[in-house]
């Protein structure tokens, strides 16, 4: 075994590997950008080595200065994470010939499960079950769309080299096909630097189900049961759960030991997943599956299958890359219980996903283990005070649950989800919320379209009722949390010689501003508009409202002039306005388009002077790994352009102006 690794890596993963490391003994070294200098991973890190700037590019995605690092620092091995150089061939042969070690599979077996179009082509070969679909060299876009209506329409465009999401659109119709290539074609480029393509058919109610595989340098490769990642949005997963609702044991056999096939197949080691797409329209059954893609690293949702199966697939990672054996067979494996892996992330869902950024003014998550199994788990790389930034991807934790049967973990993914409370960026933890208590989901009746069918009951945010307006009322008045104590005046919060003391509260949620009517009937007793009820506090953010006799228990952040309120998993954001502030009128009447987000301006649509309809196409920007087309808010003719393609833009920058409606 190595006495020092590298991890090459940032975030959460990058912690997740040194809890392990440091369990078995190891010393950590970690590398970092000037984003990243004060991080999480670079405190946990025994040692940490700066390797450039805030962008990946000339930072993480640096291979020399990362190998640089490993050498200057005694280090005999380099953990690679998931994504940045995990998947890189030629990092791997660097690495090698450097005289260190890859944590990680051989370049040759990343080499030939990297391109899918030649991964399809060996897994025929190898008699894994492939989708019908185009893998072809020629690119040419008259040639694609013809072999688009070959398959059959609704297809997916993919980036050869993609994963992720990235570099993937799916195509229901003829006339969306030249677009949709041309954008797959530019993300796939930018992301993995290769243009280049291919084409699938779309099963009409899909699954994806992944085998988890492992493969040792002395021949043995075994399969450790397989996850659903079916609850995805625009191709990136969002709830994965372990073992796969409605799996039988003849299609676990047959999936399982294709992965096991095409892991063979490359001379594979170390961890692994083969992706498969699943029919599910008449239920699972063993010819209904095909081989989609091999992810060459170990997977984001890889703790719901350490929680099954009772393993650390970070220590085995280092095992295997220390010349050790499997320590188990095929037969030595069983599945305990169901678990399931919730990704927060700091993101707009209403808002088509958005990523967003913003400090973490508040963090807390329901007890539990860290990076480590248990009832539940949280692996997070960051803390309070940090911040989301956008150079990278915007994952603030991963929650996950352990339970004996499916609905038990399902019952404590709930509970955790309404546990996690994070103020100072919005997030995604109100649509995970949702997810949980969906009743196709809750049947296990899922497919990789669920959130996009339902997208909106699951957003549907119902109105703050009277104890969630009220508490933040009295918040944004000053009249939560006093102090109690001995001192008998502290007592009489609000008291008046000559009558009941009375406040106006204003409050802007949703960008409507509504004012209460604050009276204070006692300690601990208040009117709000007219609704009286009681208030207790905890002193740790934790309020019971009591009204009409009737009582529940919510949480409240004050973080300046914002106050967000957690009630059962809903989160309701609040700001309390700045009287001597003159407020700008946002959006000018819709007469401009702005940056929703900092980001790069990939492409530019509009000319001024353009005549556009409301909805068309402006521009592209590029954030956090991910393109976002903006348009028009109306119908009308571009007056100013006022930014370039390439140019680097803040969030609220302002990019495009309409000429005024009245001419």
């Amino acid at each position: 075994m190595f006495d020092t690794i590298l991890i090459a890596n940032r975030g959460e993963i990058a912690c997740r590997i040194i809890a392990t490391a440091r369990r078995l003994g190891l010393r950590c070294v970690a590398v970092h950008s000037d984003a990243d200098a004060g991080a999480r991973h670079v405190q946990m890190a025994d040692v940490a080595v700066r390797i450039g700037p805030a962008a990946v590019g000339e930072s993480y995605l640096k291979g020399s200065a990362i190998i640089d690092a490993a050498l200057e620092t005694g280090a005999q091995a380099i953990h690679p994470g998931y994504g940045f150089l995990s998947e890189n061939p030629d990092f791997v042969d660097a690495v090698t010939k450097a005289g260190l070690v890859f944590i990680g599979p051989p370049a040759d077996a990343i080499r030939a499960m990297g391109l899918k179009d030649a991964a399809k082509a060996l897994m025929e070969q190898a008699g894994v079950p492939v989708v019908p679909g185009y893998h072809g060299a020629g690119q040419g876009a008259d040639l694609l769309a013809q072999e688009a209506a070959k398959i059959g329409y609704p297809v997916l465009i993919k980036a050869r080299a993609g994963g992720g999401g990235k570099g993937m659109r799916l195509v229901e119709h003829p006339g969306d096909f030249a677009a949709a290539l041309e954008g797959a074609q530019r993300e796939g480029q930018a992301s993995f630097g290769d243009p280049a393509v291919l084409i699938e058919r779309y099963v009409t109610k899909p699954r994806h189900i992944e085998i988890q595989v492992f493969g040792d340098a002395h021949g043995n490769v075994v399969h450790l049961f397989e996850r659903d990642c079916s609850l995805q949005r625009r191709h990136q997963k969002v709830i994965e759960e372990a073992p796969a609702p409605g799996m039988t044991p003849e299609m676990r056999s047959a999936m399982g030991q294709a992965a096991v096939e095409a892991a063979r197949a490359v001379g594979y080691q170390g961890a692994g997943t083969v992706e498969f797409i699943v029919d599910g329209s008449e239920g699972l059954r063993p010819d209904g599956f095909w081989f989609m893609e091999m992810n060459t690293r170990l997977q984001v949702e890889h703790p719901v299958s350490e929680a099954i199966t009772g393993l650390d697939f970070v220590e085995l990672q280092l095992r295997i890359a220390a010349g050790e054996p499997l320590p188990f067979g095929q037969d030595d494996l069983a599945i305990k219980g169901h678990a399931f892996e919730a990704r927060i992330y700091a993101e707009d869902v209403p808002k088509g996903f958005l990523p967003a950024t913003g400090r973490l003014d508040h963090l807390s998550y329901p007890i539990g283990s860290e990076f480590e199994r248990g009832a539940v788990r949280i692996d997070s790389g960051v803390r309070p005070g940090d911040e989301i930034t956008p150079f990278y991807d915007p994952m603030i934790a991963k929650l996950i649950v352990h339970g004996p049967t499916r609905a038990a973990a399902l019952q404590q993914l709930g509970a955790a989800l309404r546990g996690a409370h994070v103020a100072g960026t919005v997030t995604n933890v109100d649509l995970l919320t949702a997810l949980a208590r969906d009743p196709g989901f809750v049947a296990g009746d899922v497919d990789t379209g669920l959130i996009a069918r339902n997208i909106d009951g699951l957003v549907a945010s119902p109105a703050p009722g009277a104890a969630v307006r009220g508490l933040a009322a009295l918040s944004a008045l000053g009249l939560l949390g006093r102090p109690g104590g001995p001192d008998p005046w502290q007592a009489l919060t609000g008291w008046r010689a000559w009558g009941e003391a009375v406040h106006d509260a204003t409050l802007i949620h949703l960008e409507t501003a509504q004012t209460h009517r604050v009276t204070v009937l006692g300690q601990g007793a208040f009117r709000v508009d007219d609704t009286a009820f009681a208030v207790r506090g905890d002193g740790a953010g934790g309020f019971d409202v009591t009204i009409d006799g009737t009582g529940r228990r919510l949480h409240l952040v004050r973080h300046g002039a914002r106050i967000t309120v957690f009630d059962e998993g809903r989160t309701h954001r609040f700001t309390v306005p700045d009287p001597l502030e003159d407020a700008a009128e946002a959006g000018a009447g819709g007469d401009v388009v702005i940056a929703p987000m900092p980001g790069l301006i990939k492409r530019l649509m509009a000319t001024p002077g353009q005549e556009v309809e409301e909805g068309a196409a402006m521009l592209v920007l590029e954030a956090m790994k991910m393109e976002h087309t903006l348009t028009a808010p109306r119908r009308g003719r571009v007056a100013e352009v006022l930014a370039a393609e390439g140019d680097q833009v803040d969030d609220g920058a302002l990019l495009l102006r309409f000429e005024d409606e009245d001419g």
